[in-house]
């Protein structure tokens, strides 16, 4: 019980409140859609869970508002990233169950997780069906859980002050980015800044290629977060090549790493052509691109453009994790569609909104590893390890390698998991690698042209719980279940 009573349970407390408050500001914009359309039952359901989220947080901040906020320590940290994660699902549930539009809470929580999560797993099979109020809601889901909504609270809540860092550290995705300022608050407006800047930059070139602002918005949102949520039934399929091309190229903006589009923007280009993630991340995509675009082509015999796109954006699609959709690629000839499973394992950049296990750290475990054989054949050499030109700590590298194994081992629990819920073999390793990968596209029965909604009720909170460990980068959940986490 002492173990319990040395955490602050009122500062979390606390900042929860802040943080739901925060989150039911969001969940009301989506309102406006219901009233321009006189579609008054969804806009009674999300008004009723905006008041809802801003209650609790009310009440929670009411009850502990006495405790000053002065510092978080790195448990508090997790603590605070991992609860608000699981209520922010659950609260962002509220919406698609009081409109009745999901009648399951169970699916209605697993399309929230899934969106928080810019997993982009859904459950829904008639998607142009929903009001447009709810479909907003679920792409501003992605968004805000694409930067984070504690980067966010970070952004607009200087109150945090000293702890910034360690919720920065828990909740952003990746291993933490280099700081683009001194002082917290800045470095999270900042890259908010950048990742807003993008996201209405790409909403303003769908609209010049004859996309509504509606839908605009709603697949920008899911393009910077790569979420993967879209309005349309076939994703993004039936739109023009110029929609698809600029969805390509926001895509791989969104797989980068902010704080090099930071750099971009400062002009430090010097800092961009140095660094070898950026490098391997192009590097994978343009050999897999040539590779499917070539097989493709040779075997089926469709328009090389054609051709070209469709694996373009397949392999950005699946590279960066966002899963959207412009080709059935289970069909393609020869199981090319292998190569697109290989690519579900690498993740986007360090830094970037992307899931996977992060271009970092299995370019690094490639040259870790052809260092090995080096220094078997010279056992004598001292031979360190080099990314960008510096020398990387054996620490980190055994972080990565652990992470790695863990990541690995992960996925093929979760496809055991889902084999017992009756998925074939296919379909149980797909399901378990798109949402720790958080992906959601793969293949089997959980396809690009498929659903979640067949996976049995204790099969959809098992996938959720794995969406949250790919998200919050593994450890910083699992580190809640380690009886050394609770020691002084």
């Amino acid at each position: 019980m002492n173990r319990f009573r040395q955490i602050q349970w009122k500062l979390i407390g606390k900042l929860l409140g802040m943080l739901f408050m925060v989150l039911s500001l969001a969940m009301i914009s989506a309102a406006i859609w219901p009233v321009l359309d006189q579609e008054w039952s969804s806009g009674i359901a999300i008004s009723g869970a905006s008041l809802i989220t801003f209650i609790a947080g009310l009440l929670l901040w009411i009850m502990n508002k006495r405790h000053d906020i002065k510092k978080i320590n790195i448990k508090e940290g997790y603590l605070i990233v991992t609860l608000t994660w699981i209520s922010m699902s659950l609260l962002g549930a509220l919406p698609f169950f009081l409109s009745g539009s999901i009648a399951s809470f169970t699916d209605a929580f697993f399309e929230s997780i899934s969106g928080f999560t810019t997993t982009g797993a859904s459950i829904l099979s008639d998607i142009e069906s929903m009001p447009r109020g709810l479909l907003f809601w679920r792409s501003m889901t992605h968004w805000l859980g694409g930067m984070g909504i504690i980067v966010l609270t970070l952004a607009i809540l200087p109150i945090l002050g000293v702890g910034g860092m360690q919720l920065f550290v828990a909740e952003a995705p990746g291993t933490t980015p280099g700081k683009l300022h001194p002082h917290m608050k800045d470095t999270a407006r900042r890259l908010w800044g950048i990742y807003a800047s993008l996201t209405l930059a790409q909403t303003m070139l769908l609209m010049l290629g004859g996309m509504d602002f509606f839908h605009s918005i709603n697949h920008a949102f899911s393009t910077m977060a790569t979420g993967g949520f879209s309005t349309q039934n076939d994703s993004i399929t039936s739109y023009s090549p110029y929609i698809q091309y600029v969805i390509i190229l926001f895509m791989l903006l969104a797989g980068i790493s902010f704080t090099m589009h930071y750099f971009l923007l400062k002009g430090q280009f010097k800092r961009l052509l140095g660094n070898e993630e950026l490098r391997f991340y192009l590097v994978v995509i343009g050999a897999s691109t040539l590779i499917l675009t070539i097989s493709v082509f040779a075997l089926d015999h469709y328009g090389l453009e054609q051709t070209f796109r469709d694996s373009l954006f397949q392999v950005v699609a699946i590279t960066t994790t966002t899963g959207f959709v412009t080709s059935d690629f289970l069909q393609w000839p020869g199981q090319l569609w292998i190569i697109l499973f290989i690519l579900m394992f690498t993740g986007g950049c360090i830094g970037s909104t992307g899931g996977g296990l992060k271009m970092l750290r299995v370019w690094t475990l490639i040259k870790n590893t052809r260092l090995e054989i080096q220094r078997l054949i010279h056992p004598m050499a001292i031979i360190p390890l080099k990314l960008d030109g510096k020398i990387i700590p054996k620490n980190i590298i055994t972080n990565f390698m652990a992470f790695t194994l863990l990541y690995v081992m992960l996925f093929f629990a979760g496809a055991a998991i889902m084999s017992v819920y009756g998925l074939d073999f296919a379909s149980a390793m797909g399901a378990s690698i798109a949402t720790l990968g958080n992906i959601g596209p793969a293949i089997g029965s959980v396809g690009p042209v498929e659903n979640y909604a067949h996976i049995p009720t204790g099969g959809k909170w098992i996938l959720g719980f794995f969406m949250l460990l790919g998200r919050l980068e593994l450890f910083t959940v699992l580190l809640l279940f380690s009886p050394g986490f609770w020691k002084k």
